[in-house]
């Protein structure tokens, strides 16, 4: 048994978080140049960074669960510092997404 390795809900839900970490950057880009989008998620809840939220939440939540039960054994090996590496360079692209659609729009 390789005592680095992560159990199957630790896996599912650290690559949840690397996955949902993109999507919200693509999120924030999308609802910034689309008014219709930005409009609909206002309308959602009141205001667009509520809906945003709560759209980040339920979708970390369904991907770790969905991840966690469709996880075979081999898969969930990852050690500790290689999933720590991928939430990692995942925020950091996330925040890079985020900042040149800042930085050049």
């Amino acid at each position: 048994m390789n005592m680095n390795a992560v159990d199957k809900n630790t896996f599912a839900f650290g690559w949840s978080l690397a996955i949902v970490s993109i999507l919200s950057s693509l999120l924030v880009v999308l609802k910034e140049r689309s008014e219709p989008v930005m409009g609909l998620m206002k309308a959602a809840t009141g205001h667009h960074w509520i809906t945003h939220g709560l759209i980040v939440l339920l979708l970390f939540l369904l991907l770790g669960f969905v991840l966690g039960n469709v996880a075979r054994p081999g898969l969930s090996r990852t050690g500790h510092n290689t999933l720590t590496s991928v939430i990692v360079v995942s925020v950091f692209f996330s925040g890079l997404i985020i900042a040149g659609f800042f930085l050049f729009s």
